[in-house]
């Protein structure tokens, strides 16, 4: 079975591979994770995040959002204390902005899933990657999404964490053609 050859013979990377990424979603919940995680990815592997994604939830209440939007100072200072997560105070500190912007977008567009969606008149983008040096960091469609939301008021989602956003979302799918998932 070929597969995009980034997740390698990693088990945890084969999972996320064959089961999560590029798979389109529609709920808010798994929205919120995902941009929580991929913020807290910023300049370290997404292995280094998928290992500690069971800590991610256990910590930020199952990416509840209205919870998360509700930290202060002592959870800040708790999440900093916990070894099972990314202990960088401004990622930290972004997650709970995020959380409460995360939350007027669901408020003015109904979900934060018809917002993302909308950029792409809810169709996913199917890209005709051959080799994975083909595949982007960015687009001019993550540069639109990043600069809409940082004018919401987001923070640490500059275009790269968004096109990785918008392909495990699978608002785009990146899945090279020669891969088992190109056309699932």
């Amino acid at each position: 079975m070929n597969r995009c050859p980034w997740c390698g013979n990693n088990d945890l990377y084969i999972k996320y591979h064959d089961e999560e990424w590029g798979v389109p979603v529609h709920d808010d919940k798994k929205h919120f994770e995902f941009l929580v995680l991929e913020s807290a990815q910023a300049g370290l592997s997404w292995l280094t995040v998928l290992k500690k994604r069971e800590n991610y939830r256990k910590a930020y209440d199952n990416f509840d959002v209205n919870k998360v939007s509700q930290y202060d100072e002592n959870k800040v200072k708790e999440l900093m204390q916990n070894a099972g997560i990314i202990r960088n105070l401004k990622k930290i500190e972004a997650s709970i902005n995020n959380a409460k912007q995360f939350i007027k977008i669901q408020k003015e567009f109904g979900s934060f899933d018809k917002y993302i969606w909308s950029f792409v008149n809810n169709t996913p983008i199917l890209n005709n990657w051959n080799d994975i040096s083909e595949v982007p960091a960015k687009s001019e469609l993550s540069d639109k999404v990043s600069k809409d939301l940082k004018k919401r008021g987001f923070k640490f989602l500059g275009s790269t964490i968004i096109y990785a956003h918008l392909q495990s979302t699978g608002l785009i799918n990146d899945h090279l053609s020669s891969c088992f998932k190109y056309n699932n």
